[in-house]
């Protein structure tokens, strides 16, 4: 008998809620790589496209976020070292038409995760919560770099819900000696991003008309804003590092640190293809409320953590550009069979 037989390292366990998203099926992926046992559960009709190719990996169920009971039961019969709480409603602009489900399901959801996981007492080694820009909202000067210190002011559903998880989960740090670290992401984007978000709209629609299967128009909105824009795979490599490193009751923005306008956004894209597209301004993708300038301040991410950024701007979105191609592809095959 080998003399390591019997001592082989246990793997650690890892839980994403909304894991089927866009984020979590890339962190998924990570975590996966980086050797952990990966669980998560789907919320009910949730699809498993995004995860698909990893299914046979992970370890799925599927429940409301809501519901406590069902939240608790799976979160204790998992016993994760690590925790990634992702699931939410995460579409700023549709907050607005959803408040009561963004409230139940960002902050509900959470309090039931937290609840979970404080139930398992010291063996949950981190728990990082995600938060957003989105909680500091309206603030002066508008085109001001913001640090973790900034006052929160959200003026959306969205970021009320974000900003009011982001004291919970201090109270929970507080209070039940939670190791809980909050993650304040700005604008990211990427392969399998949903078409509501503005990257992969313009993408989807450059890639139908490459087919020829739309009119060499694209629509779009207000492209003066400016956004601070990162690869999900630079944010949630800051998620791993994070559980990792991060300071329990303490907060990381991830970011690039620079503004683009998404005009700008846009007019990259379109270089990248060969197609001459018109564009149409359409007043109805204008958002409510919207935050002209966001720029973000990464310094405490890179001193503390050792987190950077791995991909370009133009690498993104000619990564994203590429998916949807491949996915338009994917359409026009299966209509012609």
């Amino acid at each position: 008998m080998p003399i390591w037989k019997g001592f082989v390292k246990k793997k650690s366990r890892a839980l994403i809620t909304g894991i089927a998203g866009f984020v979590g099926s890339h962190l998924a992926e990570l975590l996966l790589a980086e050797e952990f046992e990966v669980f998560g559960f789907l919320a009910p009709g949730e699809t498993k496209d995004n995860i698909r190719h990893i299914s046979g990996g992970i370890n799925l169920e599927r429940f409301d976020i809501r519901k406590e009971d069902k939240v608790a039961a799976f979160v204790a019969k998992v016993k994760p070292d690590y925790l990634f709480h992702l699931a939410a409603f995460s579409s700023v602009g549709r907050s607005f038409a959803n408040e009561r489900l963004t409230y139940e399901i960002n902050f509900t959801g959470a309090l039931n995760v937290f609840e979970a996981a404080a139930g398992l007492g010291g063996s949950l080694k981190k728990i990082i919560f995600t938060s957003s820009a989105d909680a500091y909202g309206a603030f002066k000067p508008t085109g001001k770099r913001l640090a973790e210190e900034q006052t929160f002011n959200p003026i959306s559903p969205y970021g009320v819900s974000k900003a009011a998880g982001e004291y919970l989960a201090r109270c929970y740090v507080r209070n039940h000696r939670l190791q809980a670290v909050i993650a304040r992401a700005f604008n990211h984007t990427g392969p399998r991003q949903s078409v509501a978000f503005v990257v992969p709209s313009f993408c989807r629609q450059i890639a139908t008309i490459e087919k020829r299967r739309k009119k060499p128009e694209i629509s779009v909105g207000d492209l003066s804003a400016k956004r601070d824009l990162s690869d999900v795979r630079d944010i949630v490599y800051g998620y791993y590092l994070m559980a990792l490193k991060g300071v329990p009751g303490e907060a990381y923005q991830l970011c690039s640190g620079q503004s683009v306008t998404i005009r700008t956004v846009l007019e990259k894209l379109l270089k990248m293809s060969s197609a001459k597209i018109k564009t149409i301004v359409d007043k109805n993708r204008f958002r409510k409320s919207d935050i002209p300038v966001l720029k973000g301040d990464n310094l405490k991410a890179k001193m503390e953590l050792g987190w950077f950024r791995r991909y370009s701007l133009n690498e993104t979105l000619k990564d994203t550009l590429e998916y949807w191609r491949a996915s338009i592809n994917t359409q026009a095959r299966k209509v012609t069979k």
